[in-house]
């Protein structure tokens, strides 16, 4: 397999593949909650199980998305490779995906064993921030800092691309039955674990093991409020553009032009990937968020006319394209992975805090959702900022 970079100097095979990780990542948890409240009645249950579920797993991710990338860190130090993170944590998470349908359709739900639903469901959600933050910092190595917003752009289409058709696949995804859909899943990641250790490159040496790099406190924590601003952000805007699309076309459902839009989201990450590249990738985040705060308040008076909708959209995609790239960029190599952890843990924390402080979303109005919205925005982009003249003040220091 070669391993040889472009004149891009991107290794394109490894890139590939990645997306195909993140496209598992992706399917593993639209299938999740699409099953997860027919799961939790089926063995007893209350449906309503499934929020709580899903804020207590986005709890725990906050505090262990920045860990296992730190871990992965230490390991890459070490023993030479992050690999094992990845490789142990796919694998597991493949077999406790499998396990969640037959725990349901093999073990009686009696009132001993009931209990075991919620903790295998907890613990594949466990084992899933394993290997992601570890897998993602694979694209600094199959990539220069400079060509990276492109290369992330690949994987960000295929995540995006297959997230787009969660409004339209309930139906499809539920008709195939819990164990079916449930060992599709486990075997896609299985697969593209596989995949990757076969492409995955030689890593370099570290030269120097004993070498204490500081711990970057203040940019770890600009990256925390990067991806808390990020998440929110994304939360408010969507749920603002379904509300305001139904008002404007006078229906309950407007699953099909949600689709439309996710896919022209995922599409528009790759000429997202190509400005960022052009012009840097924080000043490219820094348009995006520029752009999409007047968007959403323009939107909430207009209606989501398609100029405004392709703004949102190419704005957008400039946001979420510059997560990895940004947070890489910032953190020494040395905690990379700890960095890219730390954003994945500022979004899992967003969405737990989101759950507690509205368990009603269908009441926020479009008016709140927009200034939310945009405050949320606001905050990812004053830490974008602030990161961006803390480098340029100690690069003038060196």
């Amino acid at each position: 397999m070669t391993t040889s970079k472009s004149h891009l100097n991107i290794l394109w095979v490894q890139v590939w593949v990645l997306a195909a990780v993140q496209g598992a990542i992706t399917l593993s948890w639209l299938i999740y909650n699409i099953y997860l409240p027919q799961l939790l009645t089926q063995f007893g249950f209350s449906a309503s199980l499934a929020v709580g579920l899903v804020l207590v797993e986005n709890a725990l991710g906050a505090v262990l998305e920045p860990l296992m990338g730190g871990l992965s860190d230490q390991a890459r130090r070490w023993i030479g490779t992050r690999f094992p993170f990845i490789s142990v944590g796919m694998i597991l998470a493949s077999a406790l995906f499998i396990a969640i349908p037959c725990v349901v359709s093999l073990i009686p739900p009696t009132t001993v064993m009931r209990s075991l639903l919620p903790i295998v469901l907890v613990a594949w959600a466990l084992a899933m921030t394993i290997f992601r933050s570890p897998a993602m910092c694979l694209l600094g190595m199959y990539s220069t800092p400079a060509q990276l917003p492109l290369a992330v752009s690949f994987v960000t289409l295929v995540g995006g691309a297959i997230g787009a058709f969660k409004p339209i696949s309930y139906k499809f995804i539920l008709s195939l039955g819990p164990v079916y859909t449930f060992a599709i899943g486990s075997f896609v990641m299985l697969g593209a674990a596989a995949v990757l250790r076969l492409v995955n490159p030689p890593e370099a040496p570290v030269i120097n093991k004993t070498e204490t790099v500081k711990l970057p406190l203040q940019k770890l924590a600009l990256i925390l409020g990067t991806g808390f601003g990020v998440a929110w952000g994304i939360r408010f805007l969507m749920d603002v553009l379904g509300k305001v699309l139904k008002t404007q076309l006078n229906t309950d459902n407007v699953d099909v032009q949600m689709v439309w839009i996710g896919l022209a989201i995922a599409i528009a990450s790759i000429p997202a990937g190509i400005f960022a590249v052009k012009i840097g990738n924080s000043q490219a985040m820094l348009c995006g968020i520029c752009a999409i705060i007047p968007s959403l308040l323009i939107m909430i008076s207009l209606g989501a006319q398609i100029p405004i909708i392709v703004v949102i959209v190419a704005s957008f995609s400039l946001i979420v394209n510059g997560a990895i790239p940004f947070a890489l960029g910032l953190v020494p190599q040395r905690w990379a992975g700890l960095g890219i952890g730390m954003y994945f843990g500022g979004f899992a924390l967003a969405m737990s805090l989101f759950g507690v402080i509205f368990p009603q979303p269908q009441q926020i109005t479009p008016f709140v959702g927009a200034i939310g919205g945009g405050l949320a925005f606001l905050v990812a982009g004053v830490c974008i900022a602030v990161s961006g003249i803390s480098e340029t003040q100690r690069n003038a220091e060196v």
